[in-house]
């Protein structure tokens, strides 16, 4: 039998990350939120299951699409709403935006636009995490358009070459904006297979089903806190809503409605909930219960963003890196 209080974390983490997304793209349209939105509404397992594993004090370092990453890390959910309406009290205090999350006190160190841009970072804060002999990881989310980066192999050679305690996290989601694996990398060709090539123990995995992540990951992250160096994981999955924004997109015909149709019913929640449900590790009740918490803590979050004070002019060359 499955552990109960793991599941039950992983259900309830990836019912959150959903209920915060379908919230946005759900008022979005309210002319509040002024930022671009990446929403990860239908690949919520990776995230959950990850976050479950790390502890507070290891690094991660995220995409444009991260908003689930920050809340599994344990980001706080408040901030993260204030800084997607631009208000001072975000977590990157308004001048990031959804694409620009970071907290220090949960040590998710930043997100980006850039296409593999964090990808650098995080192998150097895994360089940092074996210089000061600490027993850290240093996790890495990208998407499968990153690994056609020069940026890319650079960091894995780089993280295997030193042995650094770095956790690489490819969520394969099949197309960048609205291009199709098949237009951007060589037919047969499996991503993890060639990360292996460079020396980097590699494994691929159903980014839909959130006790197989978490079955993989938990054993990879203990190698690597013992000194074993780095791990690649490629786990497919799919986004439901489009590249960006709060809409759906399946009209522009870049994939069809039978693709996308085919993955709803591979919904992760679904499927933990309804083998929870069959295995008696949830009730219904448990279940309702977990709703209305959720809500009431995404309705809470709301509220506080729309009632935090703008930045003030004067703040706005303030907590700005300048090389």
């Amino acid at each position: 039998m499955e552990n109960k209080t793991v599941a039950s974390k992983l259900l309830y983490s990836m019912k959150r990350i959903r209920f915060v997304e379908e919230t946005i793209a759900k008022r979005y349209s309210e002319w509040k939120m002024r930022c671009p939105v990446h929403l990860c509404t239908g690949q919520e397992a990776v995230p959950a299951a990850v976050g479950q594993v790390l502890r507070k004090d290891d690094f991660i370092v995220s995409s444009h699409r991260a908003h689930g990453h920050y809340l599994a890390k344990g980001g706080n959910l408040d901030k993260m709403i204030a800084e997607i309406y631009g208000k001072a009290t975000g977590c990157s205090h308004g001048k990031g935006g959804s694409m620009h999350l970071s907290d220090t006190d949960v040590n998710f160190m930043g997100s980006t636009a850039i296409v593999a841009g964090t990808i650098p970072v995080g192998v150097g804060l895994g360089l940092s995490i074996e210089l000061n002999k600490t027993d850290q990881i240093s996790c890495v989310f990208f998407g499968d358009a990153a690994i056609e980066e020069g940026v890319f192999y650079e960091s894995i050679n780089f993280a295997v070459l030193k042995k650094l305690p770095v956790l690489f996290i490819c969520e394969n989601n099949f197309y960048s904006v609205y291009s199709p694996l098949k237009v951007r990398q060589p037919e047969g060709r499996e991503i993890f297979d060639m990360v292996r090539a460079i020396g980097c123990p590699s494994e691929q995995g159903d980014g839909n089903n959130v006790l197989e992540v978490y079955k993989k990951v938990s054993p990879a992250a203990s190698l690597i806190r013992n000194g074993n160096g780095p791990h690649f994981f490629e786990f497919k999955t799919y986004r439901w809503r489009e590249h960006c924004g709060h809409n759906f997109d399946n009209d522009l015909g870049y994939r069809t409605q039978e693709e996308y149709m085919s993955w709803r019913k591979k919904d992760p929640i679904s499927l933990l909930e309804s083998y929870m449900l069959e295995k008696s590790l949830i009730s219904q009740k448990d279940i309702d219960q977990m709703h209305k918490r959720i809500s009431q803590e995404v309705n809470k979050a709301f509220e506080f963003a729309e009632e935090s004070p703008f930045p003030k002019q004067q703040e706005a060359l303030k907590d700005i890196y300048k090389g």
